[in-house]
């Protein structure tokens, strides 16, 4: 889940919400003729689900102490294989709508930028972070012709990564804050919150 707030990053037009990643790259060969028209991002700011739960899924961020983030990052990450495995995972439910594989690539590389935004806070004071554009993101690794088995397992690893920089937060240090382009302020459990509900979010949108 991301925000219109920020340009550098906006999600994809679906129930929910520039950097290249360093590996995930996608197969050779164009992607599948039935791609059909790019994901029309969506423009809207969802910080607001640090202040109440979503209508969507149910999850309601606030409700998660920093302590409990690593955790549920791990339950969720771990519903991702199935996901993966199914045999329609390169299907879109509608032509303007990520498939299962583009989420599952999606959510494999927010686990990497929040990890990075997670060590870069607590090793800066107040730091900025770097953006990141999740759209452009998709369509320079084009997401679509990914291997959906190698998918599920770097998303596994991004998962465990990110949930070992959570757990490596310390008590006192859960209040040390970053900022993103548009000014938009982050601590680290509100960073938490914020992620967790993106992997919960695209959950619900492939139905796992």
């Amino acid at each position: 889940m991301t925000d219109s707030a920020d340009p550098a990053e906006s999600a994809p037009a679906s129930s929910a919400p520039a950097d290249r990643m360093p590996d995930g790259k996608a197969q050779a060969g164009p992607p599948p003729a039935s791609l059909g028209p790019d994901v029309e991002p969506d423009q809207k700011d969802w910080t607001w689900v640090l202040r109440r739960p979503c209508p969507e899924c149910g999850f309601d961020a606030g409700s998660v102490s920093g302590g409990e983030v690593s955790d549920l990052l791990r339950a969720k990450a771990a519903r991702w294989p199935a996901v993966c495995a199914r045999p329609d995972v390169r299907v879109r439910p509608e032509p303007r709508v990520w498939s299962p594989l583009e989420y599952a690539c999606h959510v494999r590389d927010v686990c990497r930028v929040f990890e990075a935004r997670v060590v870069l806070i607590r090793s800066q004071l107040n730091p900025a972070f770097e953006n990141w554009n999740q759209d452009d993101a998709a369509i320079t690794e084009v997401y679509a012709a990914q291997d959906p088995a190698v998918v599920s397992a770097q998303l596994t690893a991004s998962a465990e990564d990110a949930a070992a920089a959570f757990d490596a937060i310390g008590e006192g240090d859960w209040q040390r804050a970053g900022r993103r382009s548009n000014g938009s302020l982050f601590t680290l459990e509100t960073l938490g919150q914020y992620f967790l509900h993106d992997v919960a979010h695209h959950l619900h949108d492939v139905r796992g």
